[in-house]
């Protein structure tokens, strides 16, 4: 009596599902003809009726599907003893659901019951739970981490691939380890079974978008830092023939990221600091009769002097080397051997040299994993490099100024869209009430002995530029790929600040050492066959603004590297100029956040922020410090000419 009350029931619930989902249409077929005593079918009568949909077909449940569930474990209470002996479901329904193991089938039903329940504390956003019901859903039934009730091989390897998680600069505390062993029952099982599932998803999304939102460090920020799907991750786990392979494909694949693994497990393995290290002595400075010391011939390759490197001479081109050194150090320019120095000279210790590498790696997981495409630009603002690559390979490079301290160059992912020859500058209004209005009180000729002109608005305001020109402080040629901060790289009148080491002197934009060749090998790559070169760039140099659109947009990296592998081999560390690193280590050490998905593209309000040539549309908002440098927010006096 109560089989029979129980079918009717389950018929009942069946009828009462949506007929538009398929799984429940094939359980409800299956249940008719169970009823009615009809005759089994074959695998393929069955298949042909009701054929299964693809995956990719399920509309996303927001509980687990009761008919994705053995016949058995809907129609009656199940037990943990009774999962445990239950029998195995009819072939037909074998083939065409996944056969559970009996000693599974309790499992099932608890983890359905605990993904119906309320299990924030498990999953950490709403997004990641959908994603495992809907999996679990669509595996019908099957586990993931359990195959009879005990921990199944691919288990065993996520839990040891997570066991490692420091080779990836992360912290292996992050990640909960549930004890399968310990778990006896049913519910303790299926916790086990999603607490699992719950720590690969974060391990996996820490590895590729890192351990917090970027927002957390700064404000001058705007990077892709895309998470993985987390449907696409419990697949991918899913399906693999080698789990630990599988979950390091999450782990970024830039090259520099790479090198700095292959060093971070270098200095784990030594005992000592990590490269040759100035010893104590006395302090050695210029004498009448060059003095001696074993320690000049180690200073002498730090400072990269030619000649022979075993002179143990301390002489005066020993001296001046020191002098730049310690300039470039923000040292005391002292020329002398001093204990500062040799502090400087020996770097950080081996503990903050890992430091730094596991702040870098961090940084990596922001960027895109292609870096935008095999032709793109990175600049490394520490090292005050640019560099351009096509086919993945580096073509070029060069040296830039950077934002100062108080006026960081930011972190960004863009795409240059047109270079821009004879620029002019619209002065912004900062500067104008700030600077050049007080000075003008002073002396009516100031600014036309700069090169700038005034106009009088109608409104009473004054709008002030500077046309193209040698003298213009952008110098002959911008470069723009547009952005909230409004930052561009661009030329500049000021050629001698190239040779300095240090080389943080802007308002926030990059100057770029020899822009007619950056454009050259830029156009080569954005507009090629058409025979650009720097000369032809020096040819358009006049009083009339080009811009020049590039067929194919080429994006550009802001980058961040205070710790990198050279191309030769050496290993570098840079000053943190912005005090960036000092911030992501403590938030490496405390803060964790979810990294939710983010647009690719700009908004449209964004876009419509800069006109056709960069310049900035009027608009009510705050002055970023670009535009407090090169204006914008007023129209140009001659709009430019295109070449398309």
């Amino acid at each position: 009596m109560r089989g029979n009350t129980a079918r009717g029931m389950m018929r009942g619930t069946v009828r009462g599902l949506h007929l538009n989902r398929i799984l429940a249409g094939t359980a409800l077929a299956l249940v008719v003809a169970t009823t009615c005593g009809a005759q089994q079918r074959s695998r393929s009568a069955v298949e042909a009726g009701v054929p299964l949909p693809e995956r990719a077909m399920l509309a996303p449940p927001t509980m687990l599907d009761l008919s994705a569930q053995p016949l058995d474990s809907v129609t009656k209470p199940v037990t943990d003893q009774a999962a445990r002996s239950a029998t195995p479901p009819s072939p037909e329904v074998s083939e065409s659901y996944t056969a559970l193991d009996p000693a599974d089938q309790g499992i099932v039903d608890k983890v359905r019951d605990l993904l119906t329940a309320k299990v924030d504390k498990i999953f950490a956003s709403k997004k990641e739970r959908l994603a495992v019901e809907t999996f679990y859903q669509t595996r019908k039934g099957t586990l993931l981490w359990l195959e009879g009730g005990a921990m199944n091989a691919r288990a065993s390897a996520a839990i040891g691939h997570l066991k490692l998680a420091a080779d990836e600069g992360l912290d292996t505390n992050d990640y909960k380890i549930p004890n399968f062993e310990a778990a006896q029952s049913n519910d303790a099982l299926a916790e086990a079974e999603l607490k699992l599932t719950a720590t690969m998803l974060t391990y996996a999304r820490h590895l590729q978008a890192g351990r917090f939102p970027f927002a957390r460090v700064s404000r001058d920020i705007d990077v892709p830092q895309q998470p993985p799907e987390p449907a696409d991750v419990l697949v991918k786990i899913a399906d693999a023939a080698n789990v630990a392979q599988a979950l390091e494909e999450f782990s970024p694949p830039q090259a520099a990221y790479k090198k700095l693994k292959q060093k971070l497990a270098e200095l784990r393995g030594k005992s000592g600091g990590g490269g040759s290290q100035f010893a104590d002595g006395a302090v050695l400075k210029l004498a009448k009769v060059p003095v001696t010391d074993p320690r000049v011939p180690l200073l002498r390759e730090r400072l990269g002097m030619p000649g022979d490197l075993t002179d143990e001479r301390f002489d005066a081109k020993v001296v001046e080397a020191l002098k730049k050194y310690q300039k470039n150090s923000d040292l005391p320019v002292t020329g002398a051997l001093d204990a500062k120095t040799v502090k400087e000279l020996n770097g950080p210790p081996r503990d903050k040299q890992i430091d730094t590498i596991v702040i870098n790696m961090e940084r990596w997981r922001w960027y895109p994993r292609d870096m935008g495409g095999s032709a793109h630009v990175v600049v490394n603002i520490p090292e005050y490099q640019l560099r351009v690559f096509n086919d993945d390979n580096m073509v070029w490079t060069t040296r830039v100024v950077v934002g100062k301290p108080n006026l960081a160059t930011p972190l960004l992912h863009a795409n240059m869209k047109y270079i821009t020859v004879n620029p002019t500058w619209n002065v912004p209004p900062s500067i104008i009430h700030n600077e050049y209005l007080p000075a003008l009180q002073q002396d009516p000729t100031v600014l036309s002995r700069m090169g700038l002109k005034v106009i009088n608005n109608s409104d009473g305001s004054i709008h002030i530029y500077q046309p193209p020109g040698d003298g213009n402080a952008l110098g002959r040629v911008r470069f723009n790929f547009p952005n909230k901060f409004l930052v561009y790289q661009h030329d500049t009148p000021d050629k001698h600040l190239f040779a300095h080491d240090t080389r943080a002197y802007s308002h926030g934009c990059m100057r770029v050492l020899d822009p007619p060749k950056y454009a050259e090998v830029l156009l080569g790559i954005a507009r090629p066959g058409e025979g650009w070169t720097a000369e032809k760039i020096k040819r358009m140099y006049g009083s009339a603004e080009q811009d020049i659109q590039f067929q194919k947009q080429i994006p550009v990296n802001l980058t961040y590297q205070t710790a990198y592998v050279d191309d030769e081999g050496q290993f570098q560390i840079r000053r943190d100029i912005y005090g960036i690193d000092g911030r992501m280590a403590n938030a490496v050490k405390s803060e964790r956040g979810v990294v939710e998905m983010v647009a690719q593209d700009r908004t449209k309000e964004q876009q419509q922020r800069t006109t056709g040539s960069g310049q900035r549309r009027p608009e009510p908002r705050q002055v970023g410090f670009f535009e407090a440098l090169f204006g914008g927010g007023n129209q140009r006096p001659t709009p430019p000419s295109r070449i398309r």
